[in-house]
């Protein structure tokens, strides 16, 4: 498990299960902070995992710009043939994937378990 350094990083802590690539994403993702979101998730893809899960249970809010982070990790891991899965979206999170048809883009899941199998 390795630490992000700044406390107010999106991405908490990235977790290893064998080759998948576990990252806990906390505080809202919006304008302020999808840059950093953005630049944390694909230093995660240049690691080469076979997944991704995103585990976003700790992000209360989520904006168009944190959205197109994912979008743009989604994007580049299927280049490079690595699948994206996406965990424990609180109601509000999910109804944005909802309302821009993004659920049918993204794997999204309720547990890493489920992520997982």
């Amino acid at each position: 498990m390795s630490k992000i350094n700044k406390s107010s990083a999106p991405i908490a802590t990235v977790r290893w299960d064998r080759k998948i690539a576990i990252v806990d994403v906390t505080g809202d993702i919006d304008l302020e902070r999808s840059s950093d979101f953005q630049q944390a998730l694909l230093i995660v893809l240049d690691k080469k995992p076979t997944r991704v899960i995103v585990n976003l249970a700790g992000v209360p809010y989520m904006d168009s710009s944190g959205v197109a982070s994912l979008v743009k990790l989604l994007g580049r891991a299927r280049k490079l043939n690595i699948t994206v899965a996406l965990v424990g979206l609180t109601e509000r999170v999910k109804s944005i994937f909802e309302i821009t048809r993004l659920d049918g883009i993204f794997e999204i899941h309720g547990t890493e378990q489920e992520a997982m199998a």
